[in-house]
C-alpha cells in the first residue's frame, strides 16, 4: 500500500474552484512582464512572495489585480492556463473548471477575445497533453455593478457555446448576491450554469441569497453556513457541493490554522463538500497541497479522501456519462490501493 502522500496525488479528481488568473506564479509574472514591458513594483521573485502574507480577503485581492496587470496578450493568458493545466495534472487533476475574471482585463483595454481565445488554445492543449478535460466559468466582480456585469455577459455572446456557468467573485462584504440576480437570472435564460461565492467572508444570509435569488447550481466556499444548522440541514439535503479551499481560508484569516479547518465537521453534517486550490499561486498550494494539509491537520482517512474526490466529480458540471466514466476510475484507483 503506497504511502498517503503518494495516495493523494495519484487520487483521481476535479478542481471546481479556480481562479486563472490566481495560478500566476511569480516567475510566469515577471517573465511576461519583461514580454510586455510592464513595470511591477517588485524587485524580484522573492520580493512577490513576501508580499503574500494577507490580512483579509482584501489585501490579497490588492496584490491579485497588480499582478494581473503584465497580462496583455492571448499568448499571455495561453502560457498562464497552460502551467496550471500542466501542474494540475501532475497533482491527479483530470477534470477542471476554471474562473477567469474578464473585467479584470477589459477595464485596461485587453479585448475580451484576447482573453478568452487565450484560454481556449490552452484547454485544448491540455486534452491533448494530458487527457484533462475542463470547462469555463465566467465570473463577475461584484465590486463593480450589475450593469457592468450585464456588459459583460453581452460582450461574452460569441463564446457562450464554450462557456458552462458565470460565476461572482472579488469583495464578499457589502457586495452582497441580491445585487447581481438580474444578470444571474439572465445568463440563466441563456442555459449557463450558476455559481457563486457565499459565506467565505459573508455572513449565512449570503449563502441564502446565493440559493434563493440567484438560484446557484453551487456555492463556492460555504464555511459561514456552518453558523445557521437550518441553513445546513437545507444544504446537505438538496446536495448542493461546496467547493472548499483550505489554503485560501488559511492565508485570507476565514480560520486561524489548518487545525481548525471544517472539511471533516461538512463532511460528518452531510454536506458534499469538495477540495479546491482557489488561487494557488497566491495561497501556497495546488490542490494535492490542499488535500494534503487537511488530511494532516485533520487526520483524514482514505475514506474521506475518496468521498472528497468522488464529490468533486458528481459536483461538476459535466454530462452524466462523463461522470459515470470518472467514478468509474476513481474506484478501479481505490480498488488497486485496498
Amino acid at each position: 500500500m503506497i504511502d498517503l502522500d503518494a495516495f493523494i496525488t495519484g487520487l483521481p479528481k476535479a478542481e471546481l474552484h479556480l481562479h486563472i488568473e490566481g495560478s500566476l506564479e511569480p516567475e510566469l509574472m515577471f517573465a511576461l512582464a519583461r514580454r510586455n514591458g510592464v513595470a511591477i513594483p517588485y524587485a524580484d521573485v522573492e520580493a512577490v512572495r513576501a508580499a503574500y502574507a494577507f490580512g483579509n480577503l482584501q489585501d490579497f485581492l490588492d496584490i491579485y489585480y497588480a499582478g494581473a496587470d503584465v497580462l496583455r496578450t492571448r499568448q499571455d493568458f495561453h502560457d498562464l492556463a497552460a502551467a496550471y493545466f500542466d501542474r494540475a495534472a501532475a497533482d491527479g487533476v483530470v477534470h477542471a473548471e476554471i474562473m477567469f475574471d474578464p473585467q479584470t482585463h477589459t477595464a485596461r483595454g485587453i479585448p475580451f477575445a484576447e482573453v478568452i481565445e487565450g484560454l481556449l488554445s490552452a484547454r485544448a492543449e491540455a486534452e491533448a497533453r494530458h487527457g484533462m478535460t475542463s470547462l469555463l466559468i465566467l465570473s463577475f466582480l461584484r465590486h463593480l455593478s450589475e450593469e457592468d456585469a450585464v456588459a459583460t455577459l453581452a460582450e461574452a455572446e460569441p463564446w457562450l457555446d464554450r462557456i458552462a456557468a458565470v460565476g461572482l467573485d472579488s469583495s464578499e462584504m457589502g457586495h452582497p448576491p441580491e445585487k447581481f440576480a438580474r444578470v444571474f437570472a439572465t445568463a440563466r435564460e441563456k442555459g449557463l450554469r450558476l455559481v457563486a461565492h457565499a459565506g467565505e467572508e459573508g455572513p449565512p444570509a449570503y449563502v441564502m441569497q446565493a440559493l434563493d435569488l440567484l438560484k446557484v447550481d453551487r456555492i463556492d466556499h460555504g464555511n459561514r453556513a456552518l453558523e445557521d444548522a437550518a441553513l445546513v440541514e437545507r444544504l446537505a439535503r438538496d446536495g448542493m457541493t461546496l467547493t472548499v479551499c483550505p489554503l485560501s481560508n488559511l492565508k485570507l484569516c476565514v480560520i486561524d490554522a489548518i487545525e481548525d479547518h471544517p472539511i471533516d465537521r461538512m463532511l460528518t453534517l452531510g454536506l458534499k463538500a469538495t477540495i479546491n486550490s482557489d488561487d494557488p499561486a497566491y495561497f501556497g498550494g495546488y490542490v494535492a497541497d490542499n488535500y494534503r494539509a487537511v488530511a494532516g491537520a485533520r487526520g483524514l482517512d482514505r475514506g474521506q479522501l475518496a468521498t472528497l474526490a468522488r464529490n468533486s466529480f458528481t459536483g461538476s458540471f459535466l454530462p452524466a456519462e462523463a461522470v459515470a466514466a470518472h467514478l468509474a476510475r476513481l474506484d478501479d484507483y481505490l480498488a488497486e490501493q485496498a
